[in-house]
Formats: C-alpha cells, structure tokens, sequence
C-alpha cells in the first residue's frame, strides 16, 4: 500500500497563490502578540527550526524575516479534493486520513499490472500539475507506509520491499512511529528502549505491565509485523472524539470568564457533533496554564448528548479540582468521546416532561444557530457570554486536520 502525504501542505497552497512569496520563509498560523501558533512552515522556514505546533514567539525570534498568513482553509480543502480525485482515478481503494494524507491500495496485480513505483511516479507528477507536491511511501501495511512517506521529503518516493520491513524500522527513534506520543517516547526510554529495532526486540510481557494492551501492539508494529489494509474513510460511527481548544491572548483568573470559556468552547464542540451526526457520553476538560504545563479530568454524562449545555455543565463541573480561582488559564480544551450507543443512565427527573421539553427545545435552537452560521458566518448569531472574548483569542484559525 501507498501513504500520500502532501509537502508543507498549507504554506505551499499559499506560495501558490501567493507568486510573491515563492522561495520565502512562510508560515501560517496565528499572530506572536495573540499567543498564536505555528499551523505549518514552508521548508524555507523550517531551515531556521520553525516547525508546526510551536508557539508564534518562538517562530518569530527563530525567523524574523518569515512572511506570515494566518490561512484560507477553504482553499485547503478545495485543493485537498482535487488530490484525492487523482488517487480515486489511479486506484478505487483510497483511505483518507486527513486533508494532506491518505492511505491508497497499489497491490500488485489488484487493480492494475503496472508497478506500484510507476503508479506512485504518476500520481506525484499529477499533483505536481496542481501546483503543490507531495511524499509517497510504500509498504506492506500502514506502519511501514507511513515511515516511509517520511523519510525523504519533500517530493520523496520511498519503497520498503516486502521482508525488509524490520531492517528498514530497527535503527529508527521509537517517535518515529505514529501513536507513540512524548510520554510513551519518554516511558520507553527510561526502560532503556530508544529504537523501534528495541522495541520490537522487548518482551511483550514487560510492555503490557507498562502499557496495557497497547504494549504488545506497539512492539508488532515496531517489527513490521502490523496486519492492515487500506479501508475506507473513517464513517461517524468510527470516529473516537470530537474536539476544539482555544488560546486567549491574555491568561483568564477569574470564575466568570473561565466558566464562560469553557461552555464557549463546549458549544462549538456541540455543533461539530451536530454536523457529523454524532452524541457523545464522555466529556473530558483540558486546562493549560503555560506552554508546557496543562492538566485534564473526565467524566461521563448520564445519555449521550450533542447538546452545548449539557456538554458545558458537566465541564464546568471537571474545574473543581483542575482550577482554583486567580490561577491564570492559557487555554481550555473540551473533547467528547464515548460513541457507542450503549444503554443509557436513568437519573432521579431523567424523563420529566419539564426536563425533555427543556432539552427539545435546546436541540431545536442549536440546529437554527447551525444554519445561521453555515450561512451567515460564525459571528452571525451567538450567546452573550462569547461577546467577553471577541479578539481576546489567539487568532491561530482551528486547525484540525481530520475535518476534511
């Protein structure tokens, strides 16, 4: 299988329609005086250490002389289609990860009998038509793709010939490979594995007193042993969370504004689920103080819900015991999950009349301020608690790379 991943995604589509900026430092994101962040840098940028997610101050002291955008994601997405109809041309099984990635199926003798590299050469020289350019990796499952996708970029062709999966991984850092975040990288090097050759190599017993199940898991995959295929997109019903975080360009202290955020937050967590048709049970509140210190708590709610108060209630309940009033907040995160349609939770009123009325009529507003907004704009229609934050956030746009 074949692992598209487009090269500096966003800061290319911008020097493409942008000729002035072409062969300049570029990055979008958010301003450094609103505490925004870096969403992507141009490979000129990232010659100076710029690289996405990190703080715009940082990226500024680092390149000065970098033009900066804070994006057009509807262009995005319009040039995220434009790919992924090439892929469908060249082969039917096409996977979309994300709007600069996907998986696609280039099984030898599956769907056509010319070689996969022929068929990667193609599709690199039609996206290359579009105007930006992109990385390809091939493998026998989505691990070894991946990786491979990575290791020559920009405008890389990387092929792992069948059998040498594990020699291809061995000598690679163990965050080489997708799932293994900075804690896991870090808990496995204080058990002394540092390289997926380790890992692989490391009793599966010892990793699921570490790691739970995920342990063994991890070590297959470190060995190139990971049996996937190419599906389709995730539906709904695959979907684990839903989320939105928001940046204030000044720390919040007090009780009102903190509460006031998080059920801001809360409702554009709603209205995402809206619009995939999900309900979630499970709420989980995300607190940052600084740039490296945030905190979270969870807890279920008694049904699952798309509803923006029941979501924000049982937020604002998760602050005791994250916050105290007067500490300052950067950031608050909200996240629903738990999209199992199992049976609900009956609580003393669950039912009354007065209770369901309440919540028909929630659900009835919500749906009218969706389509305001889809037609009129985020600030067509809103509550008044989000007035206190109009150009108090971090002017970063919502970069969420699973909403394409």
């Amino acid at each position: 299988m074949g692992l598209l991943d487009l090269d500096a995604f966003f800061a290319s589509v911008e020097q493409l329609d942008h000729p002035e900026w072409r062969g300049k430092p570029l990055i979008v994101g958010g301003s450094a005086d609103r505490r925004g962040v870096v969403s992507t840098a141009s490979y000129e940028a990232r010659r100076f250490g710029v690289h996405s997610a990190m703080p715009a101050a940082t990226a500024r002291r680092l390149c000065p002389q970098a033009v900066w955008t804070q994006g057009h994601y509807d262009r995005y997405r319009e040039m995220s289609a434009a790919v992924m109809s090439i892929l469908v041309d060249e082969t039917p099984l096409v996977e979309q990860v994300s709007i600069d990635e996907a998986f696609f199926d280039v099984t030898p003798g599956r769907f056509s009998r010319e070689s996969p590299v022929a068929i990667c050469r193609r599709i690199q020289g039609r996206v290359a038509e579009l105007g930006v350019t992109c990385s390809i990796g091939i493998g026998v499952n989505k691990t070894v793709a991946k990786i491979a996708s990575e290791r020559e970029k920009p405008r890389g062709l990387t092929v792992v010939l069948p059998g040498t999966e594990a020699a291809f991984l061995a000598p690679l850092p163990v965050g080489a490979m997708s799932g293994v975040g900075p804690a896991t990288e870090s808990r496995l090097k204080e058990m002394g594995v540092r390289t997926l050759g380790e890992l692989a190599r490391t009793d599966p017993t010892v990793l699921e007193r570490a790691f739970g199940v995920t342990g063994p898991r991890m070590a297959r995959r470190a060995a190139g042993l990971e049996r996937s295929e190419v599906g389709e997109a995730a539906a709904p019903e695959h979907v684990k969370s839903v989320s939105n975080e928001r940046t204030f360009a000044r720390d919040l202290t007090s009780r009102d504004d903190v509460e006031a955020a998080v059920r801001h937050v809360s409702d554009v967590v709603a209205r995402r689920l809206r619009r995939k048709g999900l309900r979630g049970r499970t709420v989980t509140l995300k607190l940052k103080f600084d740039v490296t210190h945030a905190r979270t708590a969870q807890r279920a709610l008694s049904r699952e819900s798309d509803d923006g108060h029941e979501i924000g209630e049982l937020a604002v309940e998760l602050l005791q015991g994250l916050w105290h009033e007067g500490q300052g907040v950067r950031l608050v995160g909200v996240g629903v999950s738990g999209f199992d349609g199992g049976a609900t939770q009956l609580t003393l009123g669950d039912g009354a009349p007065s209770a369901d009325e309440a919540r028909r009529d929630r659900s009835a507003l919500g749906r009218v301020t969706d389509v305001l907004r889809e037609r009129y704009g985020e600030d067509a229609v809103g509550f008044g608690r989000d007035l206190r934050f109009k150009g108090l956030t971090s002017d970063t746009a919502p970069m969420n790379k699973s909403d394409f």
